[in-house]
């Protein structure tokens, strides 16, 4: 299902916030997003833009993943797993309710693109997916933070030697794009994940819920049908500076000279609904760090019996994971660690649970730690390891990828200790 229909189930389930009252785009949708970070939310009266809506917050829970593609959260892994095992081509449609305005004379400051924070360098675009062709691998989908500098111009963080990026580097007169906003939930989870080389995030999305395309109107695209807007154009060659802009760890990222996309054909529905992510807040968490939890998964089970992952938003969604397991032998939690920092290479702190133990719940994860984890025996430090530039402590190392000190808690019941004394006490089960 599209975007807007998604949003209507969740305002008939009573979950929809409803803002009625004149808002505006500059620091005022930034600010009632955060006061219902975690809600869905649907401005209806953007100062200064009749005709637009936008919404936030539809994907800020994992349930609503899970009720977009038909799954329970516990099976979200399992069915992301098996869609890029198993990604199904797309169906092309000749007319798409993305395409039902096309407008050539192109001014973006009729677009409602909010501006979230006073040190922000501009407005920004931050639930755009892009899509592109590479000559050797095909269609890529993906993420990238977009400000913007002119009525046709925005310039674009597009991070080195990833799809975007590798496919910008062939071309010498610039990449064709298509910036796709508003998109079904299904699609933004695709878009964010990670699928070996040659694997077309389209057909990943297709594989999860029915994911129409259609070709843009002046590229050589095919795209997601049933966006609510979509930007075409060019990334050039030429550079600006990109920034400052709050990241996904809550603090202010730098700047930096990045490409210019320039916009030379916009297409809309008719009462276009714009999307705007909040930075830092639980969609972009969401967004980031659950399309890393198949991979944790699939390393740690090379190794042993893995029965659930979770990257913790506490943990900015991006350097935090608990993992459960059910333990084999003495060195299981050890190896499990060790597989979880492979199964994604920024993780920085892993807790290793029992399966009596929710990694969905802090409380319970921090339990199992006082009640199970010693750190003389059970701290696992590994020094001078790769590293996330999203990490403000980390060591940046201008070209290289940074580094620092990782830690892994093994705080699963001692091997061979009588399991009765660390079993919490139940008090809903009557005794016999």
């Amino acid at each position: 299902m599209d975007a807007r229909t998604f949003i209507a189930k969740l305002d008939a389930a009573s979950e929809l916030q409803h803002i009625t009252t004149a808002v505006s785009p500059t620091f005022e949708v930034a600010r009632l997003i955060a006061q219902h970070d975690g809600q869905p939310v649907l401005f209806e009266n953007l100062t200064g833009f009749p005709g637009w809506r936008l919404a936030a917050g539809y994907i800020a829970q994992r349930a609503h993943f899970g009720r977009a593609i038909g799954c329970t959260i516990g099976e979200l892994i399992s069915k992301m797993s098996n869609a890029v095992a198993h990604p199904a081509s797309p169906p092309k449609i000749s007319e798409a309710p993305c395409q039902q305005v096309v407008i050539g004379d192109v001014d973006l400051t009729r677009i409602p693109i909010p501006r979230y924070h006073p040190l922000d360098g501009g407005p920004y675009i931050t639930a755009g997916v892009a899509v592109i062709y590479d000559p050797d691998y095909g269609r890529n989908l993906s993420f990238h933070r977009l400000m913007q500098i002119g009525k046709d111009r925005l310039v674009g963080r597009i991070v080195e030697q990833r799809g975007t990026h590798t496919a910008w580097g062939k071309t010498d007169d610039g990449l064709p794009m298509a910036v796709c906003i508003g998109l079904p939930p299904h699609v933004l989870l695709a878009a964010a994940m990670s699928p070996p080389k040659g694997v077309d995030e389209m057909a990943v999305a297709h594989a999860l819920a029915p994911t129409p395309t259609v070709r843009a109107k002046t590229l050589p695209l095919d795209i997601p049908a049933e966006a609510e807007l979509v930007l075409e154009g060019y990334l050039t060659h030429e550079l600006a500076t990109e920034g400052p802009f709050p990241d996904l760890t809550g603090t202010m990222d730098g700047t930096r000279k990045q490409p210019i996309f320039h916009v030379t054909t916009i297409t809309h529905r008719k009462d276009p609904i714009f999307h705007a992510l909040l930075p830092a807040g639980l969609e972009h968490k969401n967004l980031m760090g659950i399309p890393r939890e198949p991979t944790i998964y699939a390393e740690v089970s090379k190794i042993v019996k893995c029965t659930g992952v979770r990257i913790t938003p506490a943990g900015c969604s991006w350097l935090h994971a608990a993992v459960q397991i059910i333990p084999q032998g003495p060195e299981d939690a050890r190896r499990a660690i060790e597989a979880a920092f492979r199964g994604h290479t920024s993780l920085k702190h892993v807790v290793v649970v029992d399966t009596d133990v929710d990694i969905h719940n802090p409380a319970d994860i921090e339990w199992a730690i006082a009640t199970r984890f010693q750190a003389d025996r059970d701290l696992m430090i590994l020094e001078d390891q790769p590293s996330s530039s999203l990490d403000p402590s980390a060591r940046q190392i201008p070209g290289q990828k940074a580094r620092t000190t990782k830690m892994g808690l093994d705080a699963t019941i001692p091997w061979r200790a009588a399991r009765e004394g660390y079993l919490r006490v139940r008090y809903d089960t009557p005794s016999d």
